[in-house]
């Protein structure tokens, strides 16, 4: 071992002792993973490729804290690839050269793969994910690229092409539950030195807290260990109090036969439906009380706003978007204030759920497969579509009276069918009264 070498080894090992209880509980292995069972499942595809060091290249897609950075590292705990790592919000185009250049000598001279770790790859430019398709299209290296953005919007879509994508969801409480025993009393890699317990109600509430993000929760663990002051029996004791102390939210004691964080959610939903700003308002809250994370709260506003609001009211959509774009900003506690706009202005529009029209829609896709399009509606315009008839008979709809002409758009065996049957509340009112003018006067017209 050279002094490099000596080194590097000194920092390593220092950094595994030292580094938050997060990362030392990051497992090494496949069988230690916790959770995105229908991911890794032993009978499941990236378990079987793990297993037989056969991995192609993937992108894994999740919330933050779901395994997708624990999933690279197991990788590369039991790969006999070269396995490199590098961050898209730090790594420019001289790191991905020199990433290249390594991986080529290691093929050249080695037979050896390179598997190279991005994290955060939706940082990457276009540029930049260009540069590395040739070297993932020819084998010169295996990506895996990590992401809480949806990739389809986000990656390159060759580099998808030529991944496969697997999606993490949030752990289950009972998973992060699972993890918070072993952090507390793990010798090895947990902090079982400190001879600390935990209350029952406690890693409960740390587990409902943390929301799917195991990180969340260990974090506060290992605050709650490190700041919590011995007891008369001499063991750091974290009960219900310590934890809400670590993770500065408020606990809602709620018992065995009232409501649960599901039943409010529940309530919160139904109140904004049934346009009672009162009780909207007043589970909104519970929730924020309770320490509901304000994301999540957006989010469930924002399908109310279509689900429930829709066309009746256009803008009840466009207030809680920008109310959760302006919550991710702002922060709390004036997010407090944002979401209370944004609650108060879905309960109090007009309601209408002719949107779920999308379903009965998908239902006949799925019973009546891929109909042919009406030839008139094809694409004209690509070599060869016009001497097959494709497009031909078109009517433009805004050469005619109201911008609208009467033809075939439905496949033909649909034709009549109704899957948007806009309602007498709010502007729907309008969208009918227009709908049924155009057609009423194209008809007239062709009589």
């Amino acid at each position: 071992m050279d002094n490099m070498d000596l080194f590097e080894y000194m920092r390593s090992t220092k950094m595994e002792k030292e580094s938050p209880l997060a990362a030392r509980m990051r497992p090494k292995t496949l069988d230690e993973v916790v959770g995105q069972e229908h991911v890794i499942g032993k009978d499941k595809l990236l378990y079987r490729a793990i297993k037989a060091d056969k991995i192609s290249s993937v992108i894994f897609y999740g919330p933050p804290g779901t395994g997708k950075t624990t999933l690279a590292k197991v990788i590369a705990n039991t790969t006999s690839a070269t396995f490199t790592q590098i961050n898209a919000t730090v790594a420019g185009k001289k790191d991905m050269e020199e990433v290249v250049e390594k991986a080529k000598q290691e093929q050249g001279m080695f037979g050896r793969r390179t598997i190279l770790f991005i994290d955060e790859i939706h940082r990457f430019n276009k540029g930049q994910q260009d540069y590395l398709l040739p070297f993932v299209e020819d084998g010169t290296i295996i990506l895996i690229g990590a992401t809480t953005e949806n990739p389809y919007f986000e990656v390159n879509g060759a580099l998808l092409s030529r991944s496969i994508i697997f999606e993490l969801k949030p752990l289950s409480k009972e998973n992060v539950m699972a993890l918070i025993e072993k952090a507390v009393y793990d010798k090895e890699r947990g902090m079982g030195a400190y001879d600390a317990v935990i209350d029952e109600d406690a890693k409960e509430f740390l587990a409902d807290l943390a929301g799917g993000d195991a990180r969340h929760a260990l974090n506060a663990v290992e605050l709650g260990i490190m700041t919590t002051p011995r007891g008369e029996d001499g063991k750091i004791h974290l009960t219900i109090e310590v934890a809400q102390e670590c993770i500065q939210k408020r606990v809602m004691r709620y018992d065995k036969n009232g409501d649960n964080h599901y039943d409010v959610i529940s309530a919160f939903i139904k109140s904004m439906r049934g346009s009672d700003p009162d009780a909207a308002l007043y589970y909104l809250a519970r929730m924020l009380v309770s320490g509901e994370d304000v994301k999540f709260i957006a989010r469930r506003i924002m399908i109310c706003a279509s689900e429930d609001v829709g066309n009746a009211d256009p803008q009840a959509l466009v207030v809680a978007v920008n109310a959760s774009l302006a919550v991710e900003r702002i922060g709390m506690p004036e997010a407090q204030l944002i979401l209370a706009q944004a609650v108060s202005y879905v309960a109090c529009a007009p309601k209408s759920n002719a949107c779920c029209g999308i379903f009965e829609a998908m239902q006949e896709v799925e019973r009546t497969g891929n109909l042919p399009i009406p030839t008139h509606l094809q694409d004209a315009h690509y070599k060869g579509a016009a001497k097959l008839g494709h497009g031909t008979g078109y009517k433009y709809a805004h050469d005619y009276p109201n911008h609208y002409v009467e033809q075939q758009y439905l496949p033909y065996e649909l034709n009549g069918k109704e899957f948007y049957k806009p309602t007498g509340n709010g502007y729907e009112v309008k969208i009918k009264e227009h709908m049924k003018k155009i057609k009423t006067e194209a008809k007239e017209k062709e009589n």
